[in-house]
């Protein structure tokens, strides 16, 4: 079982890394596997347009086609800003800022244990520092 574990967790990793490099925004992940009976891992991201959900969509397809997994079910329904990939274990979900509020897929799964995405990527995203930073760091 614990084979099938790292095999899942490779998988919701490449998801996260295709995602991430398209500039999904509120990145999660949620392990379901104990309160789901049809998937182990949720992923969540917002798009931030219709056009940014659908890039979303193409480079997370090319990911797991190129990654050899296969993709049992895709729902887009036309902007309706949510776009759901199922890849068995894994169920990713594609949202726009509003959608993503409205169905409120955090706290329908609030009993689901949450994944640290950083951690999952291996990377502590380190802050970036703006201009006006810069500038207040060298006034001092």
């Amino acid at each position: 079982m614990k084979g099938k574990t790292q095999e899942v967790l490779r998988l919701v990793k490449l998801c996260c890394q295709a995602l991430d490099a398209k500039k999904a925004v509120d990145l999660r992940v949620l392990d379901v596997s104990a309160q789901s009976s049809i998937t182990d891992y949720l992923v969540l991201a917002t798009g931030t347009s219709e056009p940014h959900l659908r890039a979303l969509r193409v480079e997370l397809e090319k990911a797991i086609d190129a990654s050899q997994h296969r993709i049992v079910g895709m729902e887009t329904a036309q902007e309706s800003g949510w776009i759901v990939v199922d890849v068995f274990d894994v169920m990713v979900h594609l949202f726009s800022a509003g959608a993503r509020a409205k169905y409120g897929l955090e706290n329908l799964w609030k009993d689901a244990v949450v994944v640290s995405v950083p951690k999952l990527l291996g990377e502590a995203k380190p802050r970036r520092r703006t201009a006006g930073a810069k500038r207040k760091s060298r006034a001092k």
